[in-house]
């Protein structure tokens, strides 16, 4: 079977495409309306095995708001640029940094779920300047993240185990594509809320992650994410990114989570207080791991709700 081409995820609909090249590479981005100069710029970054696909329900939202929602294949993803290596914390920063001056602003909100929150957490810490605030969907702070792992046995049976397995090369990387990407059907199937799998909307999101997953390249990437983050915690690297990671945010913060999430605890999101001056925490009820797929209208409320308080 012929793999997908990176240019079948510039699917039609009410947004255009766009290339916008930030940091060395280009990136695949998304957006409902033409920029206009003096909306605020609203980033989002997509999480593990997915593209920019997984905002639409935010993309309409925000732009209605009076905000330019943009929504990007992170490195590695969908039809953006897929190097070999740059999948560290400091290189993420750096293209969210050099994404949104790239798109003519100054600065911008960063919303970000699972993997595409940490690159929030990153970027605002490493970039202060460009970062207004943030909004992180399931995705807590790395270090909160390091510490209940270690120290908690729930968050340590759901996280560890296929976070483990993704170390193994090749065989991850298989896992993920084999049967046309039914890896992605469990993956979803495991962390989402049941009442969102009975919809037609998450039959569709099923299927074009399938999709996605097999694209060139992606496989690979989307697990040097998960690489990285594990084998710095050995390596200088990773133990001088957590020192730099060891500052107080002082930007508004909105921690959000499915409250049926089985895979990342309120604890966790809770505790990431410790790293953030101005934070906020909400439960969406009737939602697994994927908050702004399952539940957009309430995720879509906090969103806009920070978004007003910090409009400049």
């Amino acid at each position: 079977m012929v793999a997908p081409d990176p240019s079948s995820v510039r699917l039609p609909g009410v947004w255009r495409h766009l290339d916008v090249r930030a940091n060395g590479l280009r990136f695949h981005a998304v957006e409902v309306d033409e920029p206009i100069a003096d909306r605020p710029l609203v980033l989002l970054l997509h999480g593990f095995g997915e593209f920019w696909w997984s905002w639409r329900h935010q993309l309409g939202a925000l732009s209605q708001a009076g905000f330019r929602a943009v929504a990007v294949d992170l490195r590695g993803y969908g039809d953006s640029d897929k190097p070999p290596r740059g999948y560290d914390g400091w290189t993420l920063a750096g293209d969210t940094n050099g994404l949104i001056r790239a798109l003519g602003h100054t600065s911008a909100t960063l919303v970000g779920h699972a993997d595409g929150g940490l690159v929030c957490w990153a970027t605002a810490t490493l970039h202060p300047r460009v970062v207004s605030a943030i909004a992180v969907i399931a995705s807590p702070h790395p270090r909160s993240l390091r510490h209940d792992v270690l120290l908690r046995t729930d968050l340590r049976s759901s996280f560890l185990p296929g976070f483990l397995v993704n170390q193994l090369p090749r065989y991850a990387e298989s896992r993920l594509t084999r049967r046309d990407g039914a890896f992605v059907g469990r993956y979803f199937g495991r962390r989402a809320g049941a009442a969102w799998k009975r919809t037609d909307d998450y039959a569709e999101a099923i299927t074009r992650n399938r999709s996605a997953i097999q694209i060139p390249y992606v496989a690979h990437s989307g697990l040097e994410y998960q690489r990285w983050a594990f084998r710095s915690q050995f390596r200088p690297e990773g133990i001088r990114f957590m020192r730099l990671m060891h500052r107080r945010l002082h930007i508004p913060t909105l921690s959000l989570r499915g409250a049926d999430d089985p895979f990342i605890t309120e604890h966790v999101m809770a505790e990431s207080h410790t790293w953030a001056e101005e934070f906020t925490h909400h439960e969406i009820p009737g939602s697994g791991h994927f908050a702004h797929q399952e539940q957009p209208g309430a995720l879509n409320a906090h969103l806009i709700e920070l978004l007003r308080t910090t409009r400049t």
